[in-house]
C-alpha cells in the first residue's frame, strides 16, 4: 500500500506566544511567564525528524498542502470569525480563551493548515495515496464555529469532511478523535447531523471542563451520532483497544462511512505533560491497525489522520513512528528503546475494572446508530 505524508515548514512558524505552561501570561499578572508555549513547534518538528532518519520519511508520498479557501472555512465558520482572527493575526494577541494566541501570521498558517487536511483527504479519495498522515499545525477540533479555543483556530477535521460531502459527493462520513482532550470543536460542528459520526475518546473531564460526558449524544436527527468514550485517568494500552474493539469498530460498522478520518492527538501517551493517560507508542500502533481493519471493510480503505495535540518531546515521536509504520507496512529498525519499551511496562496497563465499567456503559449506546 502506499501511504501519504503531508507536512510543510511554515507550520513550524506558527507563534503562540509566550506562557505559563498552556496558559497565556504576562509579567503584570501572577502568571510567570515561561519563555515558550505548551504548544509550539518542538514535538512536531521532533515527529517528522524521527521518521526521516529512520529512513521511512523516504519511502512515503509527498504530499502538499494548499491553502484552505474562504468558501471551504466558512462551511464551518460565519464569514465574520474568519475576518477576526484575519485581523488579529495582522499584529498578534490572545485569542478568544486563555489558551490560545494568534499569533502575528498565524492567519495564513491556519489556512495552510485546514486546507492541507482537505488537500490529505483528496489525495485519498483520488487514489493518490491509500491512506495518510497529515502533520499540520495550528490543530482545530476544539475550534467552535466562532471561538478559538484550546490551541485551535479553524476546525480542521470538519473543513476536511464537509468537503469530501459538498465536493466530492460522500454521503457518509466518521471522524475518530483519539487525542486526549475532547473534540468539542467537532462534536458541536455535527451535533445535529446524522451524516458525520463524531466519535472522542478522552480523558475524562480534561479539557474543556463539563465537557465530552457520555450523556451528550447528539440532538435532533443527529440523535445517537455522536458517541463519547471519557475514560478515567490512567487509562492505558488495554482500555484503549478494549474501547476500539467494543465501542469504536462496531459504531463504524453500524455507520458504514464512505470515509474515516483520525483526528490524531498524541497527548495521551503515558508522558504527556497535558494529560494523565498512559498510553504507548505500541499502543497507538494498535489502534491504528485497528482504524486500517475497518477502513479496509468499510470504506476501501479510505484512511485519513490528521495531527492534533502531542506534548511530551519524547514520547510523541516514537508514537508517531509507531503509526506510520501501521499505515504504510514497513518496519524500520528503530525498536526497543527505551522510550519503546518502557511506557509499555509500566504498570495498570491491562484493562481495569473500573475502565470496562465506563466503556460498558458507552457500547450499550452503539445500537442507536441507524
Amino acid at each position: 500500500m502506499s501511504t501519504g505524508f503531508l507536512f510543510h515548514e511554515r507550520y513550524m512558524w506558527h507563534n503562540t506566544g509566550r506562557a505559563s505552561g498552556p496558559f497565556l501570561s504576562d509579567a503584570s499578572g501572577w502568571l510567570e511567564p515561561d519563555w515558550r508555549h505548551t504548544e509550539n513547534s518542538d514535538t512536531k518538528r521532533r515527529f517528522r525528524n524521527l521518521l526521516d532518519v529512520s529512513g521511512l520519511l523516504d519511502q512515503l508520498v509527498r504530499v502538499d498542502p494548499r491553502p484552505a479557501t474562504l468558501e471551504e472555512i466558512t462551511r464551518i465558520h460565519p464569514e465574520s470569525y474568519v475576518e477576526r482572527i484575519r485581523r488579529l493575526s495582522e499584529h498578534g494577541g490572545p485569542g478568544d480563551d486563555p489558551t490560545t494566541y494568534i499569533g502575528k501570521g498565524s492567519y495564513e498558517v491556519a489556512l495552510l493548515s485546514a486546507g492541507g487536511v482537505i488537500e490529505a483527504v483528496d489525495a485519498v479519495l483520488d487514489g493518490r495515496v491509500d491512506n495518510i498522515y497529515a502533520l499540520v499545525r495550528p490543530c482545530g477540533h476544539h475550534a467552535l464555529a466562532e471561538v478559538a479555543m484550546g490551541f485551535c483556530i479553524f476546525g480542521n477535521a470538519a473543513i476536511a469532511a464537509r468537503h469530501a460531502q459538498v465536493v466530492r459527493g460522500l454521503s457518509r462520513v466518521a471522524i475518530v478523535d483519539w487525542d486526549v482532550h475532547h473534540g468539542n470543536g467537532t462534536q458541536a460542528a455535527f451535533y445535529d447531523d446524522p451524516s458525520v459520526l463524531t466519535i472522542s475518546i478522552h480523558q475524562d473531564n480534561c479539557f474543556p471542563p463539563g465537557s465530552g460526558t457520555v450523556e451528550e449524544t447528539g440532538e435532533g436527527p443527529g440523535e445517537g451520532y455522536n458517541i463519547n468514550i471519557p475514560l478515567p485517568p490512567g487509562s492505558g494500552d488495554g482500555a484503549y483497544v478494549a474501547a476500539f474493539e467494543r465501542v469504536v469498530v462496531p459504531a463504524l460498522e453500524r455507520f458504514g462511512p464512505e470515509l474515516i478520518i483520525i483526528a490524531s492527538g498524541l497527548d495521551a501517551s503515558a508522558m504527556d505533560p497535558l494529560g494523565r493517560m498512559m498510553v504507548s507508542a505500541d499502543g497507538y500502533g494498535r489502534m491504528t491497525r485497528l482504524m486500517l481493519d475497518a477502513a479496509g471493510r468499510l470504506c476501501g480503505g479510505r484512511l485519513v489522520l490528521e495531527h492534533e495535540g502531542g506534548y511530551s518531546a519524547e514520547l510523541v515521536p516514537f508514537c508517531g513512528l509507531q503509526i506510520m509504520e501501521e499505515l504504510s507496512g514497513i518496519r524500520t529498525e528503530v525498536r526497543d528503546t527505551i522510550l519503546q519499551v518502557f511506557p509499555a511496562g509500566m504498570g495498570q496497563q491491562e484493562l481495569q475494572p473500573h475502565q470496562e465499567a465506563l466503556i460498558g456503559r458507552v457500547a450499550a449506546l452503539v445500537p442507536s446508530i441507524a
